[in-house]
């Protein structure tokens, strides 16, 4: 089977690699099918024309812009899903990832159902926090509490064993003990549209906002072929073998003919059908001349990703801005670094923030005021002298506050029977004394 596969990629090393589609086409095109059959015959005339392009020992691997899946997320649902009747945890963390999706979430991160009771029962109360602590859980036993939704994810590091004498294991088995589910969304929320970014730059005022570190569609990863057939006989051949090898796995594909060279062909497969799919086509004497393969490029998503940066509407003056973000985050004090040549009277008319730790989202942002929990001493001296005047409320202070608007939309939602609590052990473990 292994030398098999072998000598399907090494006839795939030496396939003849074809022309790109121009980008400006092909991000046009829908996945399933073409608008009209004139962007074909044009497409298919610049795969085919120029010669040059090719090079018969490698393997062409392009991305394209192709809208291959409708992929768009609401931070509210656009109908009340709201009952009167018992819901069980599963349909919580529906609701729960129709809100935010999980697939927004950082790479790194560990997000989702953390904790799951052995034994489910109907979810009375859930209990938002911004951190798990031991405090936070005697306060979710004291109410009987069934779900904890926790920002801060409690278990982030792969476990081991589960001893009670580390505190976040600890807290794993009084959850399991008390039949408390515990979920965490954390970077899901911050990069959702209408998370805990854009609220952190609803803070100093309204304004053009965009995203900083751009999301993409989570969609699985799909492969483009394109090849030739010589007549309609052949190309039925090809697409039965196809189906046949291919069980289960959603073939798309466009035909055009054409009066000198029979049919042209391309097929969008998922990852999972590229072998098979290439295995066929290379059995066929015009396809494997043909055959190009090209991975199609995830899409970006709008309003979707990490940070974001706020052109105001009313420029303020940093101690005006100063002042707005206190009031925004409850908070008494703030941490001020003024940049380079600027003072309280300073103008702010852009803002860049990112919510947590936002050192590495912010770094190189032009803008005139950042806003985050907290940065580095050398990533405050970098912004300082790049201009920019910094903001630092500590980490979980810039996120704290996101909690009651997400308390209003998740209570929405749910059962009228569901009461949704914040925390009141929840706090920033840092205070100025």
């Amino acid at each position: 089977m292994l030398t098999g596969y072998k000598n399907v990629f090494q006839r795939i090393l030496s396939l003849t690699c074809r022309r790109s589609y121009h980008e400006s086409i092909s991000q046009t095109l829908a996945c399933s099918t073409f608008s009209s059959h004139s962007k074909l015959s044009a497409l298919r005339s610049s795969f085919f024309s120029d010669p040059s392009h090719c090079n018969s020992r490698s393997y062409q691997l392009s991305t394209h812009l192709h809208l291959c899946h409708c992929y768009s997320f609401s931070c509210s649902l656009s109908h009340s899903s709201r009952t009167t009747g018992p819901m069980d945890l599963k349909e919580v963390l529906k609701v729960l990832e129709e809100l935010a999706p999980l697939s927004l979430a950082e790479s790194w991160d560990n997000v989702g159902l953390l904790v799951e009771p052995i034994k489910c029962r109907p979810i009375k109360t859930i209990l938002l926090t911004n951190d798990l602590t031991d405090s936070v859980m005697s306060e979710a036993e004291a109410m009987n509490c069934d779900l904890i939704i926790s920002y801060h994810p409690p278990l982030f590091h792969p476990i081991k064993c589960l001893v009670s004498k580390n505190w976040k294991q600890r807290l794993a088995i009084r959850a399991i003990t008390a039949g408390i589910a515990v979920f965490s969304p954390h970077t899901s929320w911050d990069s959702v549209k209408g998370g805990v970014n854009d609220w952190l730059a609803g803070g100093v005022g309204s304004g053009k906002v965009s995203v900083l570190s751009q999301s993409f569609s989570s969609a699985p990863q799909s492969h483009k072929l394109e090849f030739t057939a010589r007549s309609l006989e052949e190309l039925n051949t090809i697409m039965a073998e196809l189906k046949g090898t291919n069980s289960g796995v959603n073939l798309q594909h466009t035909a055009v003919s054409s009066e000198t060279d029979g049919f042209f062909i391309s097929l969008i497969c998922p990852d999972s059908g590229l072998t098979p799919s290439v295995q066929t086509l290379l059995q066929h004497a015009t396809p494997s001349q043909s055959l190009s393969i090209l991975q199609v490029k995830q899409r970006p998503l709008p309003g979707y990703g990490q940070g974001r940066l706020s052109v105001l509407d009313e420029p303020v003056t940093v101690a005006a801005a100063v002042q707005q973000m206190k009031s925004h985050l409850g908070l008494n004090h703030l941490r001020l670094a003024l940049g380079a040549q600027q003072t309280l009277e300073s103008i702010v008319s852009t803002v860049a923030v990112c919510a947590g730790s936002g050192g590495s989202v912010l770094n190189g942002v032009k803008a005139d005021l950042y806003i985050t929990g907290e940065m580095s001493h050398h990533e405050v001296l970098d912004s300082v002298a790049a201009g920019a005047s910094v903001i630092l409320s500590d980490h979980s202070n810039s996120e704290r506050g996101f909690l009651a608007v997400f308390k209003k939309r998740l209570a929405g939602h749910l059962s009228n029977s569901i009461t949704v609590a914040l925390s009141q052990a929840d706090r920033d473990p840092l205070e100025v004394v």
